[in-house]
């Protein structure tokens, strides 16, 4: 069996070197490893050994864009803390300076080069720890020249929830009037924020109107990241409208990327 002390294949080591506790059981790591070049919304696998030397793994999407400030070395990721998961409690318990190991290899097709080039109007709609990759994206220069309209959507259980706000206050002033960022909570209400689930909003038209953007054919796209029932609803509401899956041998408006 492996010990800690052995690297699993198809990992590298790296060094933990911020933890931010969002809520009781939502928290980010920031770690420095050296992995190979990887796009803004794509994902790696984190690993550590457990008490017999067995490896946990799981795959979660980075925060940061590659690009960002600090290089590319340097990596956060949003992780929720399942009481009963193999992984992540073992995540919340580290501390700065501590080892963790990382995918050497990033994946996943939710970036900016999967987009069709007539695309004007770009929905990121996310709920839960998902709103990670959308970050991602939003962080890349190109996001900003490419689109006309972005629409930043995260849906939460509480207010609470709703993480990185002020990365978000500052990327809405960045992107002047181009971004716009719809918070919505499921457990709670609050006057200034919109209730229920993104399917059932996008199909009664509350979250069109909220936006004031109103999605066509000819020039929207949608990437969907989170829980599936979300996802799989949201696509069957989108289909209902008009809308197809994005492949790429058959441009479409859509794409998805399931986060558990």
């Amino acid at each position: 069996m492996p010990t800690a002390n052995e690297i699993p294949r198809g990992f590298v080591k790296g060094v933990v070197i911020n933890f931010q506790r969002w809520t009781d059981n939502e928290f980010s790591l920031t770690i420095k490893a050296n992995i190979a070049p990887y796009q803004a919304g794509q994902f790696t696998k984190l690993a550590l050994p457990d008490k017999d030397g067995n490896w946990l793994r799981r795959a979660y999407s980075f925060v940061n864009s590659p690009n960002h400030s600090l290089g590319a070395d340097i990596m956060e990721f949003l992780i929720i803390d399942v009481p009963d998961g193999n992984l992540s409690p073992n995540l919340a318990m580290l501390n700065v300076g501590d080892e963790i190991f990382v995918g050497d290899k990033a994946s996943g097709f939710m970036t900016l080069s999967e987009i069709p080039t007539t695309v004007k109007d770009l929905w990121l709609l996310s709920t839960g720890t998902a709103i990670g990759p959308f970050l991602s994206l939003l962080a890349e220069p190109e996001c900003k020249v490419r689109f006309e309209n972005i629409i930043l959507v995260h849906a939460v259980r509480t207010r609470q929830e709703l993480v990185y706000s002020k990365l978000i206050i500052d990327l809405l002033d960045s992107y002047e009037g181009k971004l716009t960022y719809l918070p919505i909570v499921s457990r709670e209400k609050h006057q200034d924020i919109l209730s229920g689930r993104i399917p059932n909003l996008l199909l009664d038209g509350k979250l069109i109107a909220a936006v004031k953007v109103t999605p066509k054919t000819q020039s929207s796209f949608f990437y969907l990241c989170g829980n599936p029932a979300m996802v799989h609803d949201t696509q069957d509401v989108l289909l209902k409208l008009g809308f197809e899956k994005h492949l790429r041998r058959s441009p479409g408006h859509f794409s998805f990327e399931n986060y558990w």
